[in-house]
Parts: structure tokens; sequence; C-alpha cells
């Protein structure tokens, strides 16, 4: 089985432009999260997918694979899929680029047992994990998830779901940004248009979930924290220059 990470990685973030080339203790964010997915075994390769020359220059000087991909690319499984075009793979595995304190661990969860599961028409699998913090439920950063019997998406909002109308004998759990697909699913994804709810939430896996497909949520212990806000990087600057 052939798996290739991939690293989407944008400069021009609406909320903290450039973050993937802020520095962490003398390195750029990129080469963090580069590192921890390099640790993953069962990853036969990673590549950096970026459309600017910038953060292209900040992997070749670290020796980052990176390959520059086009500016048009509204979504990141878009840039995702124009690497699969071109570095054929039996599961791209997309970890977010603002992901430096990912642990190897919390990654390998997101490689199927079996080649069969990827041989399907289509495969989606997402990583998701219990929020421990109150505040962590009512950010919208925070994509909040849940799933049906099975394991599979029934729903994602960036509100509090599901509303404690009768109990609060539950957990919310959230995405973590990492996925799993194979060519079919990303395939489908940049083929198909966007759903009123994916327009409405900003959230890239409703396209499957509104157009009846499934996506395997599969629950992790993790304690990352990604960088979406300039405050975000304060907290994990803080924990990486306690454990160096």
């Amino acid at each position: 089985m052939n798996i290739l990470a991939v690293i989407p990685s944008r400069y021009q973030s609406t909320r903290f432009k450039g973050k993937p080339l802020v520095d962490i203790c003398g390195k750029p964010m990129i080469w963090w999260v580069y590192q921890r997915v390099s640790k993953v075994e069962g990853i036969d390769n990673v590549i950096v997918a970026t459309d600017s020359e910038l953060i292209e220059d900040a992997c070749n000087k670290h020796n980052l694979n990176v390959v520059l991909t086009s500016e048009k690319h509204s979504t990141s499984t878009e840039r995702v899929f124009e690497v699969a075009k071109n570095y054929k793979a039996d599961l791209y595995v997309v970890v977010n680029g603002d992901e430096p304190l990912i642990e190897p661990e919390t990654l390998q969860n997101i490689l199927p047992n079996h080649k069969k599961f990827i041989q399907e028409d289509f495969f989606v699998a997402n990583l998701i994990t219990k929020i421990k913090e109150a505040n962590e439920v009512i950010d919208p950063s925070n994509i909040k998830v849940l799933a049906d019997q099975n394991g599979d998406s029934i729903c994602m909002s960036r509100s509090p779901v599901p509303f404690p109308h009768s109990s609060m004998k539950f957990s919310y759990m959230k995405h973590v940004g990492v996925l799993a697909y194979n060519f079919k699913a990303l395939e489908f994804f940049c083929n198909t248009p966007p759903g009123p709810l994916e327009k409405i939430e900003k959230i890239n896996e409703l396209r499957f979930i509104e157009h009846g497909k499934k996506i395997k949520l599969i629950e992790t212990a993790s304690d990352t924290i990604s960088v979406d806000t300039p405050k975000d990087l304060v907290k994990v600057l803080e924990l990486i220059e306690e454990k160096i």
C-alpha cells in the first residue's frame, strides 16, 4: 500500500496571513508539521503543497519536499487533488499546515488496517477527538461533529451540536485537521459543487455529507492545538518551549 501525506499550506490565510512561516523556536511552523508527519510509520512520502513561492523557498531551505500548486484553488482539498493527479498513491493523508503539535501516534490512527478500505469506490476518513475545555465548544474555529451508530458522519458545524435540551450525558466531539482520501473521493469533491450548508458554514467536508457520501469518523486522543490565530500561536510556543 502506497501512502502519501500531503500538507496543504497557504500563505494568504484570512485570520493569520503568512502563518506557515511564523517562527517557532528557530524554525518555520511548516517545518514542525513536516517533522511530525515524517515520523508516522506506514507513510511512504511527505509533500508540502503550497501556492506561495515564499513557502516553497522556506521548504527548500529546510530540505522539505514541496510542490508549487495553483493559486486558484478555493479549498485545501482541491490543492491536494492537484497533487494526487501528479503523484499516484493508494491513499492520501492530509494534515493541515497549522498543526505543529500533532502527535505521530494520533496520525497513525487515520491509516486503514487493510487495503480493501481504500480500494472501494469512495473512501474518506477524518480524525475526531473529545473537547476538553468548555470555551472550545463555543469557539467557531473548532468544528463540532456528530456520528451515527456506525461511526459515519451525519453533521459538522461550527455551532455547538448537539444542543443539550434533554440531557447533558454526552461529550462534544471536534474535527482534527487530519483526513484520508482515496483518489476517487478527491475527484468527487472537485467535480461536485458546494451545497448550501458548506457555503454557510465554510466546512469543506460538508460537501460529502450534503451529497450523501459517508465520512468515516475515527476517534483519537489528541492534545493538538491548531494555529488559527496569533493567540493560538502563543499557546503553541509555550508548549514547545517547555518540551525543548
